[in-house]
């Protein structure tokens, strides 16, 4: 048994899923003309109250879409100096869209909209136009970690007053949104664009969804089809994300719950010397490198069939998912305890 822990985007397609993918009614999404794309999108609107959705690859894909559709060669883009968005998609702010990066020093991966408001740049010839901010939520470099929606609604107050877009990461929004009880059509009402990832704790094997209003997502259509994003019967892989809407939301509490129960083993060990605020389902934590570097410390548990991700100079990260349960979880308390360094 190996305990798989370096992302929730390893989960695969359970029976049910499976079942759901493989009786999927199908026809040539391009065309428009898929009922399983049309019903994820139609649906994924629905639940954020906005006009229009698109289905996507990636992630990654959604979120370029987005800003390309945002902005114009030489704007400037402000997100935090953690986002995914600047961070693990290859320079595509600047390879898609040509423009430049505005990196806030936010908590976790979360600035406040002082911090905003201090970022934009005056409406000068011989500057770039701030026009777009992009928040993540959870921010995965910050360990998982929930915004506070009072801040996202004092940002929205700002970008309204110096006529900024404003677009949400939204891979791992579920998770936050289970812990927070907040409901979804509060952040439609928050938000230009938002993008929610199918393929990480919900457990869909691809896909992620853009969301915007009619005209947005007219724009992204266009955008998509130049990024290569056209596919055709592409609604065995919607099913699995309708199936995931309906069925896999509340289980991210589960994952949230392991990931508490793990923070407490990693205290235990005297090799680990902070654990950042598990909020969610990532755990990120500092070893100390005078006993043992992450590359070893991956390689001792690698050989006790446990399975994790460097994330530093000295530290390590967990992700707890669908396909991690209580026999992972007890094989890895046991690993915890028994290792040596």
């Amino acid at each position: 048994m190996i305990a798989d822990l370096r992302s929730d985007t390893l989960t695969k397609p359970s029976k049910k899923m499976l079942n759901a993918m493989m009786n999927a009614e199908v026809g040539d999404d391009v065309f428009g003309e898929d009922p399983s794309i049309n019903q994820l999108q139609k649906m994924m609107a629905e639940i954020f109250g906005l006009e229009d959705a698109l289905f996507v690859p990636s992630g990654t894909m959604a979120n370029q879409i987005a800003i390309k559709v945002h902005t114009q060669p030489g704007d400037e883009v402000i997100c935090d100096k953690l986002s995914h968005i600047y961070n693990y998609e290859g320079g595509g702010i600047a390879f898609n869209s040509g423009a430049s990066v505005k990196l806030l020093d936010g908590r976790k991966g979360r600035f406040t909209a002082e911090n905003l408001e201090n970022a934009i740049l005056d409406d000068q010839t011989y500057l770039a136009n701030s026009s777009l901010v992009v928040i993540e939520n959870t921010v995965n470099k910050g360990g998982g970690s929930i915004w506070d929606i009072e801040e996202i609604k004092r940002i929205r107050k700002v970008c309204n007053k110096n006529k900024l877009g404003l677009h949400l990461d939204g891979a791992r929004l579920f998770n936050a949104l289970v812990e927070t009880g907040e409901k979804p059509i509060e952040y439609g009402q928050m938000f230009d664009s938002i993008s929610i990832c199918l393929s990480k704790g919900l457990g869909t094997p691809v896909g992620s969804v853009l969301i915007g209003s009619k005209e947005f997502i007219k724009k992204s259509l266009r955008v998509r089809k130049v990024f290569g994003g056209g596919m055709r019967q592409a609604g065995y892989l919607a099913a699995a994300g309708i199936y995931a809407l309906n069925n896999n939301i509340q289980l991210l509490k589960n994952d949230h719950e392991r990931s508490r129960l793990i923070g407490k083993m990693l205290k235990k060990m005297e090799v680990v010397t902070k654990i950042l605020p598990i909020e969610t389902n990532i755990i990120i934590f500092h070893l100390n490198p005078d006993m043992v570097s992450p590359a070893s410390f991956l390689e001792k548990l690698e050989g006790k069939m446990v399975l994790a991700f460097p994330f530093g100079v000295d530290s390590v990260r967990f992700v707890t998912h669908l396909d991690f349960n209580d026999e992972h979880l007890n094989h890895l308390e046991e690993v915890l305890e028994t290792i040596r360094f």
